[in-house]
Formats: structure tokens, C-alpha cells, sequence
């Protein structure tokens, strides 16, 4: 009889710090993007005659040569949202031949490279003079490269991640949580340094490129760490399963900009911490007996529904209407400031808070009737975030015009995103056996895409109705 080696201890907590950097790694991309949103806005205000012709611009002011000003809407952010969460979709339901036919390895590397290499263009971008349909166009399609490499990263780490002890793959959750207010916090810093726009754009856009940087070198550390080598070479015992990331998306929700929950092992809570290290260790050898993916699919389809909803909800508003959002006061020094606190850091601030109460609150429960009544109400926050004081409004009038308001509503509805899409990515898993939680996490991650793009979708039609 042999005897299983032991596993190292995690010296210094150095996996868990990398684990926690990939984590933020990923999901830079879709932050970064977002909350630029005024830089953009600023490039793409060029001038147009009267017959449309585009004039020639230099940089983000407009060169009129006369000309009385038309100002395009190019409906960038409903644009940036829907070219950035299609990606998510489209990969979600390529993993099973990409993954098979690509090394991990090859795949992370290439794709944070490849990233790092997208945010340098991004940078160089900002000095660069060049008319507004141009700079449209190269954007658009950067933020569709960026956001289709950093799907492939995001699906390749949470099967790396699932290699490793469950509570790493909480670690990677946390650090994805965090990532949308690290670059929130990046523009606030970038407005406080009282730069000229050009320069606070250029130091925003090279912050994700040293984060990128780090990232990549933290990945590359990984495998000489004897820690996480010892979990990874237990994959050569496992040789001829298929190499697939469903092991940890059945945890996972990425989204927006950060979408991330605690990660679903069983299904069931299971807290105690010697009882998730065992459950982990068998399953990396219970691969059979399965049920089909239809049968699961009928056990699961509520939540399935349910996450599909709230994100749909969320992706409508936020960020294409939302940033539409002005302050009351009309303070030129506080104009500055207003978007970047009471849209993105409210946001990213509370979304994580509503992810992380339900470790200590589930209600409803998963069987309860009153969850989808609950999910379903949410639809009552696009006309609230729509009838706020935004600019440019043809047809609907302002009801909630106050800055207060504005984060009141802000704040609940970040919250109820965070906490219901948790509970919907934590409650699938346990409406199954424990065998079929990998297909139960894998068809959730499919809904959770297909709810972000619906709502990018959706965004066109709203943002059309102001």
C-alpha cells in the first residue's frame, strides 16, 4: 500500500498573493474601458458639416475651420459594452475546442502578452491626433481584442485555479471583485493629479499596462513555487481527461467588471475547511456517472434564468446610461470628480459588499418561490437610472434629479447585483448531485454570458429612449 505524499505548506502566502493578482489580471480590460469613458467621449466630439462630412480633428478638440459644430453620437458606451461581453459568449461556447487543442500555458502567456500589447496601443493613442471616426473604429476594435484575449486568459485561469485547494479559487474571486475599484480608483487619482486631460489619460491607460506586466511575471513565478507545483503536476495522474475549465467555472462569474462570487465545490455549503480539502481531493478522481446535460439543465433552469435576468438588467443601464448622469450642482471642480465616485466607485464598492454578505446571509432560499419575484424586480431600476438627470434628453423627463438620489438608487442597485447573481451561481450547484455540478457550472457560466451580452444588447434601445 503506498502512501500519498502530503502537500507543502504555502510559504509566505506567496500562491494565494499571485492567485489574488491573476484574480485582478483579468478583468482589467472591461474596468479600465468603462471608467474612461469621459476620455473617450472627449475624442469622439468632433465636428461635422452640414452634410455629415466628419472634419479633420487634432487630438480631443475638434478643429471646426468655420464650420458650424454637429456633434456625432456614436453611442460609444453602448458600443464598448456590447463589443466587450460578446467575446465572454462566444469563448463560453468554444472552450470545449480551444481548450482541447491549445496548452494552458500557451494560451495565458499569448493572451496577456497580447493584452500588455492592446493597452501600450491604447496609451500611444492618447498623443496620437486623428479624426473621431477613426479613433472610433481603431477603439472598437481593441476593445473587441482585448475583451476576446482576456476571455480566453479568464477560462484558462479558472481551470488553472481549479488545480489548486478551493479556498485559492475564493482568492482569485476576490482579487476579480477588486478590479473594478482599482481602476476606479486609478481615474480618481488621474483627475487629483490636476494634469491636463492628454496626460491623466496617458498615466491611466500605462497603470493596466504595468498591472498586465505584473501579472504576467506573477504567472510565470507560479510554477516554480513548490506549493502550487505540487498540485500541478497532479494533473499528470489525470492525463487522459480532457483538459477543460469547468472544474472552477462551475464557481465563477466573471463579469462585469467583475462579476465574482465565492466558488461552488458541492452542492452543498460546505464550511468546514478539513471537509473542503477532502471533497476537493475526490473530486479530482470522480469523473463518471454524470447525468446529461438536458437533465441537468431542467434541475437547474430557475437560476439559470434567474442570473441570466439580473445581468441583462445591469448591462442595459450600466454603463451606457449611467454615465449619462450629470450633477445638479453644475460645479465645474465637482463635475469632475462626479461620474468617477458616484457611478464607479459607488458601483464596484457595493456590488462587492453584495457579493460578500452572502457568506453570512442566503435568503431567499433556493427553493423559494419569492427568489425569480425578487430577480424579476430588479427590471424597476432601468426607469429609475433613466429618469435621473441625464444629458441630452429628448423624450423622457427628469424625475430624480439630485446627486443623492442618484447614489441612493446607484447603491441599491449595485448591491442587488452583487448579492443576487451570488446566490443564483451559489444555489445551481446545490440543486444537483455533487457529479453534476460541473455540467451545473458550466451551463450557468453560459447563461451568466448570455446575460451580459443581452443586456449590451439591450443598452442601444434604452440609451435611443432618453
Amino acid at each position: 500500500m503506498t502512501t500519498q505524499k502530503s502537500a507543502p505548506v504555502d510559504r509566505g502566502c506567496a500562491v494565494a498573493v499571485i492567485i489574488f493578482i491573476l484574480g485582478l489580471g483579468t478583468l482589467l480590460p472591461w474596468n479600465f474601458f468603462i471608467t474612461a469613458m469621459e476620455y473617450f467621449d472627449d475624442r469622439l466630439k468632433g465636428t461635422a458639416s452640414s452634410n455629415g462630412t466628419i472634419l479633420v480633428t487634432n487630438g480631443p478638440t475638434p478643429v471646426t475651420n468655420g464650420t458650424t459644430p454637429v456633434t456625432k453620437d456614436y453611442k460609444f458606451a453602448s458600443w464598448m459594452t456590447l463589443l466587450s461581453q460578446l467575446p465572454l459568449l462566444l469563448f463560453t461556447l468554444a472552450n470545449s475546442f480551444l481548450y482541447q487543442r491549445i496548452k494552458e500555458k500557451v494560451r495565458i502567456a499569448v493572451s496577456m502578452v497580447s493584452i500588455l500589447f492592446l493597452f501600450l496601443l491604447t496609451a500611444i493613442m492618447v498623443k496620437v491626433p486623428m479624426q473621431p471616426q477613426s479613433f472610433f473604429s481603431i477603439t472598437m476594435a481593441t476593445i473587441w481584442f482585448i475583451n476576446s484575449f482576456g476571455a480566453v486568459l479568464q477560462g484558462s485561469l479558472f481551470g488553472l485555479v481549479g488545480l489548486l485547494p478551493p479556498r485559492y479559487s475564493t482568492l482569485f474571486m476576490s482579487g476579480q471583485g477588486l478590479a473594478g475599484i482599482f481602476a476606479a480608483l486609478a481615474s480618481l487619482f488621474s483627475i487629483l493629479s490636476k494634469a491636463d486631460k492628454a496626460s491623466a489619460a496617458l498615466g491611466y491607460f500605462i497603470t493596466p499596462c504595468v498591472a498586465t506586466l505584473v501579472t504576467l511575471l506573477s504567472y510565470l513565478l507560479l510554477p516554480h513555487l513548490e506549493f502550487a507545483r505540487f498540485y500541478f503536476e497532479k494533473r499528470k495522474c489525470h492525463h487522459d481527461q480532457p483538459e477543460t475549465t469547468d472544474k472552477l467555472l462551475k464557481g465563477a462569474d466573471s463579469d462585469l467588471n467583475g462579476f465574482n462570487n465565492k466558488p461552488i465545490i458541492t452542492n452543498g455549503d460546505i464550511e468546514a475547511s478539513g471537509t473542503k480539502e477532502a471533497l476537493f481531493m475526490m473530486e479530482q478522481t470522480d469523473s463518471h456517472s454524470r447525468s446529461s446535460v438536458l437533465a441537468v439543465f431542467k434541475k437547474i433552469w430557475v437560476m439559470a434564468l434567474c442570473v441570466t435576468c439580473v445581468l441583462a438588467v445591469t448591462l442595459s443601464v450600466f454603463p451606457a446610461v449611467t454615465v449619462k448622469v450629470k450633477s445638479v450642482y453644475g460645479n465645474k471642480e465637482w463635475d469632475r470628480y462626479f461620474l468617477c465616485i458616484c457611478c464607479f466607485i459607488v458601483f464596484n464598492v457595493m456590488d462587492l459588499i453584495g457579493r460578500s454578505v452572502t457568506s453570512m446571509v442566503q435568503w431567499p432560499s433556493k427553493r423559494s418561490g419569492l427568489f425569480p419575484v425578487l430577480v424579476v424586480s430588479r427590471v424597476v431600476f432601468i426607469p429609475l437610472i433613466m429618469l435621473c438627470n441625464t444629458d441630452n434628453r429628448q423624450y423622457l423627463p427628469v424625475l430624480f434629479s439630485h446627486d443623492i438620489t442618484f447614489v441612493v438608487i446607484m447603491t441599491l442597485f449595485a448591491l442587488s447585483n452583487g448579492y443576487l447573481i451570488c446566490l443564483c451561481m451559489s444555489y445551481a450547484p446545490q440543486l444537483v448531485r455533487a457529479k453534476d455540478c460541473e455540467t451545473a457550472g458550466a451551463l450557468m457560466t453560459f447563461f451568466l454570458a448570455l446575460g451580459l451580452s443581452l443586456g449590451a444588447a439591450l443598452s442601444f434601445l434604452l440609451r435611443n429612449l432618453l
